[in-house]
């Protein structure tokens, strides 16, 4: 069980923290689906925070067990957000956010099975 706690717990953290990053750089990839979502561009500053921030949580979970999994619960709720803006821009392309939600989902999920 301790495999699979540290591989998804890695592996969300790497991928929502790839995002937060790229968000917070201006990455051209941010800009795009700020505009596509129809969200001003400025919002991409304070999401990349927060999801860097919860790839931080997710790593800081491994030395305190509790933190973790908020971490986890905070970006299952991120996404559940995310979710909302797809479905207000009528973007049915759900692949990317469904990945992340699913990490998102995982993680939670074998951190509370974990501890």
């Amino acid at each position: 069980m301790f495999a699979s706690y540290v591989v998804v717990t890695l592996l969300a953290a790497a991928f929502t923290g790839m995002t937060g990053i790229a968000n917070l750089s201006g990455h051209q990839y941010a800009k795009r689906q700020a505009d596509m979502l129809r969200v001003p561009r400025w919002w991409t500053l304070p999401l990349g925070a927060l999801l860097t921030a919860g790839a931080l949580g997710l790593l800081a979970g491994f030395a305190a067990l509790a933190l973790g999994a908020l971490a986890a619960a905070g970006l299952v709720l991120y996404f559940v957000g995310a979710l909302g803006a797809h479905l207000r821009a009528r973007d049915r392309h759900l692949g990317p956010w469904a990945v992340f939600m699913c990490l998102a989902a995982a993680a939670l999920a074998v951190n509370l099975a974990y501890h």
